[in-house]
């Protein structure tokens, strides 16, 4: 267990980190989903290097901060829906013995938020022009976006396992040589 001063002193990087890639969605619309995305990627980093309550702490911290200092507030709510707290959670899912029912779990997961992120979008957030969207798809549009959003799931969370392995592999080692 690491002391509090080094654990506060990454907490405010990592989330110094997310917050600019937070705000940047707001400066670069085009990537309002890839970036919250990467800033759950470096939510990561604090669950590895001190512990995963503390990774939630700082995802409370971002996602507080997140709600009032960047302009794409569609980006901040997907943060804190999904982005944010998953690749936390991920760790405790990685846990399930069985890949199937670790599978079955992450799209519960997945699909339990995105749907939640759509309805506080469309009903409290007013954003009535997601339901136009889906409309453009014909009857069945919801569940072709859906269907779309959990292949795009899959692949981000190949992404998590790939970069978790790239830090456990070639970036924690050289942190822990100069140390």
């Amino acid at each position: 267990m690491r002391d509090i001063s080094y654990r506060v002193a990454l907490g405010g990087i990592v989330s110094a980190l997310c917050l600019v890639t937070m705000f940047l969605a707001g400066v670069i619309p085009a990537l309002y989903l890839l970036l919250p995305g990467i800033a759950g990627i470096l939510l990561m980093i604090i669950a590895v290097e001190v512990n995963i309550p503390w990774a939630f702490l700082t995802y409370l911290s971002v996602s507080l901060l997140s709600l009032f200092i960047t302009f794409d507030k569609e980006a901040a709510l997907i943060f804190i829906m999904f982005f944010g707290h998953y690749p936390i959670i991920r760790f405790y899912i990685q846990k399930i013995p069985l890949k199937l029912l670790r599978l079955v779990v992450k799209l519960i997961l997945f699909n339990v938020c995105i749907i939640g992120y759509f309805y506080v979008t469309v009903y409290i957030f007013g954003l009535d022009e997601m339901l136009d969207e889906f409309s453009d798809f014909g009857r069945y549009g919801a569940y072709i976006m859906l269907g779309i959003c959990n292949l795009i799931f899959l692949v981000y969370d190949l992404d998590l396992d790939f970069m978790y392995r790239i830090y456990q592999k070639r970036i924690m080692p050289k942190f822990k040589q100069k140390r």
